[in-house]
């Protein structure tokens, strides 16, 4: 499929409340609405095709954008073209998965955490803080979680919504999965109180640090 055969289908693919979701959640009118179960169905007839991804994300489309994460070759992609693809993200949802299926997937994934967690790019700085959530479930061997824990003391009350989302990831995960530094990281978001009147449906556990720790732990200790 061409990009305009593309484009003409996830045209006819919209969806008129997805439409109205995603400019809720911050999208611009570059959108046509399109369901990511949908996206989904399409990468797999389309298949991985990575100049054609380039292409579809060229467009600022959001849902080609999404689209083109899913056929993507992240191997294919250079420190310097993730880091300005990072940086030209306008939406959460495409942030979001371009951390998932090729931020986390590259070799340069830790370089570009380092850098990205000084910028001023909030959409950078959010795949940074994202990064260092990640590493601190998986391999935190390296990481100054003391200096960590200072950053987003002094820093996650301040940031734009889109970094404290995962400065507040980054900092749950430093409670839940290093029991010497769980005091300390509860401490801090009580004082903060990030997300404690954050509503969450039923059955559903809230991003409030302390609550979010507590619960992890609890459900661990009981497998």
């Amino acid at each position: 499929m061409t990009l305009q055969e593309i484009l003409i289908r996830l045209k006819s693919l919209s969806h008129e409340k997805m439409y109205a979701h995603n400019v809720k959640n911050g999208a611009g009118e570059n959108q046509f609405g399109v369901k990511l179960g949908d996206l989904r169905k399409m990468a797999k007839e389309v298949r991985t095709n990575h100049e054609l991804a380039l292409e579809l994300w060229k467009t600022g489309n959001i849902d080609a954008r999404l689209l083109s994460i899913l056929i993507m070759k992240p191997k294919s992609l250079t420190a310097d073209e993730l880091n300005e693809m990072v940086k030209s993200i306008r939406f959460v949802q495409v942030a979001d998965w371009f951390n998932a299926y090729i931020i986390k997937e590259h070799a340069e994934r830790d370089f570009l955490r380092e850098k990205w967690l000084n910028s001023d790019n909030i959409w950078a700085a959010r795949a940074g803080w994202s990064l260092t959530a990640g590493r601190v479930a998986r391999d935190a061997e390296g990481l100054d979680l003391n200096k960590i824990l200072e950053r987003l003391e002094s820093e996650m009350a301040k940031v734009a919504p889109e970094v404290q989302w995962t400065m507040n990831s980054a900092l749950a995960q430093i409670g839940i999965d290093h029991p010497k530094h769980r005091k300390r990281a509860i401490e801090i978001d009580e004082k903060l109180g990030i997300y404690r009147d954050y509503p969450v449906s039923k059955g559903c556990t809230s991003p409030f640090a302390p609550i979010w720790i507590n619960e992890i732990v609890k459900r661990q200790k009981l497998t």
